[in-house]
């Protein structure tokens, strides 16, 4: 994409598109005033105070086009930092289209996916940290993914980044006046101060490193597969969980023949359970057979699995068998006995000595609260609502990975006494990827990336 020309005056839908009871448009640019000036003839908007609202007609040439609700934003005061006025028409699709055609013809351009936003980074309203952030608001499906967006929005995550740029170009400014007088042999910052600040920032970059595993289960959620043999109560354990017979349950072992995906929300993650066929050696039917091959696939895709076992029908050697081989195969397990209203004392003290076991009765509702707190437990392994910083975003986790690259290699400039100008440039490669996050270092095709994944009217 070639940057459009920023003194255009642009327009689109900012609500959903469809029918409603309110419909909202967005104008923003240099002529947003003049060009609604000449179909809103009630007053003269230019002179009207900002962050106000005014209620009038729109007309143009003899034709009422519907009597709507203006909101008047000036320039530094805006989202964009430029013009905006927001129409509040009503919701008929009718109105909307004339409405936009209209300004069209007056001189605006339809804005393209994101571009509201990207002016509000063009214009220094916000940083690409908060302009991304804009982006994971308005897909956050869970508190959890709100809350993180809200944060950086906030400017969170840009209050970390500023500080460690600060504490670098500290360090830089500091070699730099040595380098300066260097003739007359002047240090102007003790070595091993340095080193103790180089590693500050490292722990800093590596905390913030480290939450992109909890800030990818946030924005995406966790996949969880129901392993186990046939009958041993998986479906009825999702049903269970769901609070709804989304599976069918029946003593018929095989029952399940494909996989079953639902969506479940704990305390703000989405975990998506995946109800498998029962895993057991093939059998005469060749349906139950491709869904066991499914079983297996999902069992080796998923970010963890419950393995379940049937209380009545199974051994301390099945389950320690079951571990080693999910052990063998890097499987992060969940270990639940299922059917412990059946009552056998010696077997259960056998399999309580297993470390981390889980007895629940999925048919009478026994632990099934407990489930979800170790589901919870295992998948965020902290709390999601704390004020700390947490990367959602590939694109910042690779930065700050290279950032980890440039630190370490100005720590070890510094424990070999590496000269100051090349300790320069690597202090400027590690500011280049602090800038390449928050967008003072970008070009126009990563901006297109970004911005592109915007729907229009942001």
């Amino acid at each position: 994409m070639i940057l459009f020309n920023n003194n255009d005056t642009i327009v689109a839908l900012s609500s959903p598109k469809g029918i409603g009871a309110i419909s909202l448009i967005r104008v923003s640019g240099s002529k947003a005033y003049s060009i609604l000036n000449q179909i809103f003839l009630s007053k003269n908007l230019s002179i009207q105070k900002p962050n106000t609202l005014h209620v009038g007609f729109l007309q143009f040439q003899n034709e009422i086009i519907d009597e709507v609700v203006l909101c008047l934003y000036k320039n530094s005061k805006s989202f964009t930092g430029e013009d905006v006025i927001e129409i509040n028409c009503h919701g008929s699709i009718y109105i909307q289209n004339r409405i936009i055609e209209i300004l069209l013809l007056l001189g605006c351009r339809l804005a393209r996916p994101g571009e509201f936003t990207l002016r509000a980074f063009l214009n220094g309203k916000i940083d690409l940290t908060q302009a991304e952030a804009v982006a994971d608001l308005i897909d956050s499906n869970t508190e959890a993914s709100k809350n993180t967006a809200i944060r950086n929005i906030k400017g969170g995550f840009k209050s970390d980044l500023t500080s460690l740029r600060q504490r670098l170009l500290h360090i830089s400014a500091m070699i730099e006046l040595e380098l300066d007088f260097a003739t007359e042999d002047v240090e102007f910052i003790d070595r091993s101060n340095f080193l103790t600040l180089i590693d500050d920032l490292i722990i800093s970059n590596t905390n913030l490193l480290n939450s992109f595993k909890l800030g990818n289960v946030i924005k995406n959620g966790v996949q969880v597969a129901i392993i186990g043999k046939p009958n041993t109560g998986k479906s009825t354990l999702l049903n269970k969980l769901l609070n709804e017979n989304r599976a069918i349950v029946s003593d018929i072992a095989g029952t399940t023949r494909d996989t079953i995906e639902e969506v479940l929300n704990i305390n703000g993650v989405l975990f998506r359970l995946i109800d498998t066929a029962g895993i057991r050696d093939k059998s005469v039917d060749v349906i139950e057979n491709i869904g066991i091959d499914k079983s297996i696939e999902k069992m080796t895709t998923s970010d963890f699995i419950i393995s379940l076992f049937d209380f009545s029908n199974s051994t301390k050697e099945d389950i320690i068998n079951s571990i080693n081989y999910y052990s063998e195969l890097h499987i992060r397990t969940l270990l639940v006995v299922n059917k412990m209203d059946i009552i056998d004392t010696y077997l259960f003290e056998e399999l309580s000595s297993i470390p981390n076991i889980l007895f629940i009765s999925a048919k009478n509702n026994i632990n099934i609260d407990l489930l979800k707190e170790k589901l919870y437990t295992l998948a965020v392994g902290t709390d999601v609502y704390s004020e700390s910083t947490i990367i959602t975003n590939l694109r910042h986790y690779d930065a700050l990975k290279n950032l980890a690259i440039a630190l370490a290699e100005i720590k070890g400039g510094l424990i070999n006494s590496l000269s100051g100008d090349l300790l320069s440039l690597e202090i400027k490669q590690a500011l280049y990827y602090l800038g390449l996050i928050t967008g003072e270092i970008t070009n126009e095709e990563q901006l297109d990336l970004i911005f592109s994944k915007f729907c229009i009217g942001k």
